[in-house]
């Protein structure tokens, strides 16, 4: 199983993907490059798939022109 996730900070949104969502949360809370990009941040949405080749795809999906308006028409107030 591979997670698509969505990280909601002050600055900006970051997608990325993981086999270990605990894990790379707190990758991205102790760097100080995270920090920098997206400022303060906290988990906004996951997804699961089957294969990495899949959360590839909807992660590209997401950080897409379409995907952007995905995510702002489920998270108005974000």
């Amino acid at each position: 199983m591979v997670i698509v996730y969505v990280l909601q900070g002050t600055k900006r949104r970051y997608v990325g993907i993981t086999n270990n969502l605990e894990r790379r949360l707190r990758e991205h809370a102790s760097s100080s490059h995270s920090e920098k990009l997206i400022g303060p941040h906290h988990p906004l949405y996951t997804e699961k798939t089957e294969s990495h080749a899949e959360a590839r795809v909807r992660e590209k999906f997401l950080k897409s022109g379409q995907g952007r308006d995905y995510l702002k028409q489920k998270f108005p107030d974000t």
